[in-house]
């Protein structure tokens, strides 16, 4: 089985956004994550309720990445959250970004997967 670069740019994605949705989010509140979200400046119950939501979201949005990764309003939606998620870092908790692995290290090289796809689907349409 020949593994081609879109296939393993859409698992590692998929199960990224699927995995920072529920280890760090829902199975266990890793501190990180409660450190950004109470940086809001909501009551604890509030702040839980917003990581639970985030992680339930970014569980969805993977299996919706996964199942649509041809559609270019997906994969943009990829690429914008994954930005967003770079600078809410930067403007909430700044000191994150100097970390041994932060939101450069690891959404930037999902942002250039992305692009990978990104390539595809436009390189599929021009064929068609």
């Amino acid at each position: 089985m020949k593994l081609s670069a879109v296939f393993i740019s859409r698992i590692i994605v998929s199960l990224s956004w699927v995995f920072h949705g529920l280890v760090p989010k829902l199975i266990y509140i890793a501190p990180l994550e409660y450190e950004m979200t109470s940086s809001l400046g909501f009551s604890e119950n509030i702040t839980l309720l917003l990581i639970k939501l985030a992680g339930i979201s970014e569980i969805i949005f993977g299996l919706v990445f996964w199942l649509f990764y041809k559609n270019r309003f997906v994969v943009a939606l990829s690429i914008g959250g994954l930005l967003f998620l770079i600078v809410a870092v930067a403007v909430l908790t700044p000191h994150l970004l100097f970390e041994a692995f932060n939101p450069i290290t690891t959404n930037i090289p999902l942002i250039g997967l992305s692009l990978i796809l990104w390539s595809n689907i436009n390189a599929t349409n021009k064929s068609v």
